[in-house]
């Protein structure tokens, strides 16, 4: 254990020995002195802090501190009742402090305390119930406001972390600091009962004990007890001021000193003023000019010198900065900066800022923090932060996502219109500008606001242009996801696993399988639209297959098969079989004939006229199961799956491929065509 952090613990056990121990006269007095250097310590350092949390030890300090001025308080009543001495300090403090006069040195304790419990701990406790309640009421709107900088691109990752948890430091510190003003509140009750019951007991100690004669009892008791409530209430004083200055500071660049003196003094005509108001004070009343003339003289003294003081030029502060941005865009610093390539970007024309600007009523950052929850939920990936920003180039309704730099999608929107999808029969009734609908491609249009009840009620489905991009932006990055997951964010997931199941990641990583090798199997299971939410059991199923082959496209079909009820959950409805499509086995025959085996891995190799013939029978299969509004699903053997998946993927992106491992063995299964050659 660290000395510091010894020196803290015996300080503890010391005050609770105070409380019962009965301790020297010298030792008081060393001890006295201590609380109060100490006093003054935390009252200088909380006029030196620029905020609140650089202190945040504070409510915790006062409570230590008042602990130990309680001790200290037990211990000098106890030797002044029962010896009549409390030590050199309290001597001192009740004679030659008051001037031996017990009435001035009872006016100067009593004003002492009124000072203290009166006008600094009211009033500092009741800043503190205010400026807590404050911030914990504002503490939604900051994590909003947090998020929608991590959002527009403002803030990285590490800046919002920071940020959320200065927010839960501040909260966590104003309501301690509300607790902790009441301790400086019982805290000056106490020293006042302490001081009345030490004069009375006091004297009738000191007539029925000593023997004293009333009049020479009450002196000493008086002396003692003032002393002793001086030595007391001064560093009481010193950590109510310190606690009012806590709690009233607001964040700036300065300390409080200076703070003071910028803002005190930044306009030098007020110091005139003040001086020409200070010398008429003396000059038409008694005060007399000889008292007033120093001070009215210091201040013109300061005025003047604060205007002599020259004040940067506007110009000359513009050119600094225009230099200094010029030398950043000079330095190599700023060149490896322009070579970063955000993971996803948002660009749009000026005529769509009202969609970002929430001043306009824009609820687009709102919209994207929760398709990044959305899409964290369904795919089990978190989304990079998307960046968003307005781009002059291109047209003002037009808006482009981007990934890793490649525009992958775009489209245009109108602000005053909603956008209208046939139901399948159109109604010449309804009139608009004829579009395609971004996200699936479906014919549309777009619709005024007068049109729009009228379009609803022929069975239209209108949505508004903040509900079309925001739909378009999830398709086109649940689409992409595996693009999005890097060796880095693969890292991040394992590490999150790791937490919860140590030894099932330390079976599969870094032995037998590298990052980059479960970063493959989960970028095919995302390509594929398989969601890698239920980590634990892809890990069980790599942590088995590992162990015979490192082939990722033989890994990840095992993978799947494990996640066998998932993927059946993901297509099959309940009370319906599931519509499908499966292979011939001649077409099966002719895929697994073509299938080569290189150093590299498998591959599938079939003459061109075979593979156009296959994929014309499975476009038309796929195609008459679109006719039955169902969802086209080919299913096959689990040996040619993969292969299967290699031929399509180019021609049918969105057409599911599964194997009869990948279903639950209680799912029903209708065939309804088959893929023949």
């Amino acid at each position: 254990m660290a000395v510091k952090d010894l020196s803290v613990l015996l300080s503890v056990i010391l005050i609770v020995a105070m409380l019962i121990i009965p301790f020297p006269h010298w030792l008081l007095s060393i001890l006295i002195i201590i609380n109060m250097a100490l006093a003054l310590m935390v009252l200088l350092t909380a006029m030196n802090m620029k905020e609140a949390l650089e202190f945040s030890i504070f409510p915790s300090l006062v409570l230590l501190m008042t602990l130990f001025r309680i001790g200290l308080n037990v211990s000098t009543m106890r030797s002044i009742l029962a010896e009549g001495d409390a030590g050199k300090v309290i001597e001192t403090f009740g004679s030659f402090v008051t001037g031996g006069n017990v009435i001035v040195g009872l006016v100067v304790f009593l004003i002492l305390v009124i000072i203290q419990f009166i006008v600094i701990t009211k009033g500092t406790e009741r800043v503190s119930e205010v400026a807590a309640r404050f911030t914990l009421d504002a503490m939604p709107g900051k994590q909003m406001s947090i998020d929608a900088d991590l959002n527009a691109g403002m803030i990285s990752e590490q800046e919002a972390r920071e940020r959320r948890d200065k927010v839960g430091r501040e909260a966590d510190f104003y309501g301690a600091m509300d607790g902790a003003s009441k301790f400086v509140k019982g805290d000056a009750i106490a020293s006042i009962i302490i001081t009345l019951i030490n004069l009375i007991v006091g004297i009738i100690i000191g007539m029925t004990q000593l023997g004293l004669p009333i009049g020479e009892a009450a002196m000493k008791f008086s002396m003692l007890t003032i002393g002793d409530g001086l030595v007391s209430q001064i560093p009481a004083l010193l950590i109510s001021t310190a606690t009012g200055i806590v709690v009233t500071r607001a964040a700036s660049d300065g300390n409080i000193g200076s703070d003071i003196t910028n803002q005190l003094f930044a306009y030098p005509k007020m110091l005139y003023i003040t001086g020409i108001t200070i010398l008429l004070l003396g000059i038409v009343s008694p005060i007399g000019i000889l008292l007033t003339a120093p001070v009215a003289g210091l201040l013109f003294l300061g005025g003047y010198m604060i205007s002599r003081t020259p004040e940067p030029d506007k110009e000359q502060l513009q050119e600094m900065e225009e230099e200094v941005q010029t030398d950043e865009m000079k330095s190599p610093e700023s060149v490896v900066n322009l070579l970063n390539v955000d993971p996803i970007e948002f660009e749009f024309g000026y005529g769509l800022i009202p969609l970002a600007d929430t001043n306009q009523g824009g609820d687009l950052l709102d919209r994207i923090v929760m398709i990044r929850r959305q899409l964290a939920i369904e795919l089990g990936l978190v989304i990079p932060v998307v960046r968003i920003r307005d781009n002059i180039q291109l047209q003002p309704n037009e808006y482009r996502l981007k990934i890793k730099g490649s525009v992958m999608a775009k489209g245009d929107l109108l602000l005053d219109h909603f956008l209208a999808m046939s139901p399948g029969i159109e109604d010449d009734s309804i009139e608009g500008i004829d579009t395609i609908e971004p996200s699936f491609g479906l014919p549309a249009k777009w619709i005024t606001e007068e049109m729009k009840e009228q379009a609803e009620i022929f069975g239209y489905t209108v949505v508004d242009p903040p509900s079309v991009v925001s739909t378009h932006l999830t398709e086109v990055i649940k689409n992409n996801a595996h693009e999005l997951i890097g060796r880095q964010e693969t890292k991040q997931l394992i590490d999150h696993l790791q937490e919860s199941y140590p030894i099932l990641v330390e079976e599969v990583t870094p032995n037998p399988l590298s990052v980059g090798e479960v970063q493959k199997v989960l970028a095919k299971l995302l390509k594929e639209n398989v969601s890698i939410r239920n980590l634990p059991v892809i890990f069980e199923s790599l942590a088995d297959s590992a162990k015979t082959t490192t082939d990722t496209e033989l890994l990840t079909e095992y993978v799947r098969q494990a996640l066998a009820r998932q993927i059946t959950n993901q297509f099959y409805e309940d009370g319906e079989a599931l519509k499908v499509v499966t292979l011939s086995g001649k077409v099966e025959k002719v895929i697994a004939d073509g299938i080569q085996q290189t150093e590299h891995g498998r591959y599938l190799s079939i003459d061109p006229t075979s593979s156009q013939t296959i994929l014309e029978a499975i476009a038309s299969q796929v195609e008459q199961l679109s006719l039955m509004e169902k969802t086209p699903i080919v299913l096959c053997s689990p040996a040619v799956r993969m292969y299967v998946r290699q031929l399509t993927e180019r021609y049918f992106p969105q057409v599911p491929i599964l194997s009869y491992n990948e279903l639950e063995a209680n799912a029903e299964v209708q065939s309804v065509g088959v893929v023949n050659i």
